[in-house]
């Protein structure tokens, strides 16, 4: 699970990074205001990627997954763009899980052949 949220994460960090390019030209916010809401999320976003197996990781994750597609109210592009990392968020985690536990069960069976 770990990879697949990792790598949203790290996407997610370069579309907030470019959203604030568009944001600070486009939008009536001051340049200060658009890079420190921009600053605090892509920051979340690299802190997320080692906190992954902590517990509350993926919740923190899923609010950030809102605070990107609420970010549509600034730049409108950001609407199809947060509601496509949160399915991608969505699949990360679900997919994740799966593929850990068939990990678990390919060690598991290797380990009772053994």
């Amino acid at each position: 699970m770990r990879t697949l949220c990792a790598s949203t994460l790290i996407g997610e960090f370069f579309v907030i990074g470019f959203a604030g390019l568009v944001a600070m030209k486009t939008s009536g916010l001051s340049a200060a205001t658009v890079w420190t809401v921009c600053g605090i999320a892509m920051a979340l976003c690299v802190l997320l990627c080692g906190m992954l197996g902590r517990p509350g990781a993926v919740r923190i994750g899923w609010a950030l997954q809102i605070g990107l597609v609420l970010s549509g109210l600034i730049v409108t592009t950001m609407y199809v763009l947060g509601v496509a990392f949160a399915g991608l968020w969505w699949a990360s985690v679900h997919f994740g899980r799966k593929v850990d536990e068939a990990k678990a069960r390919f060690a598991a069976a290797g380990a009772d052949t053994a």
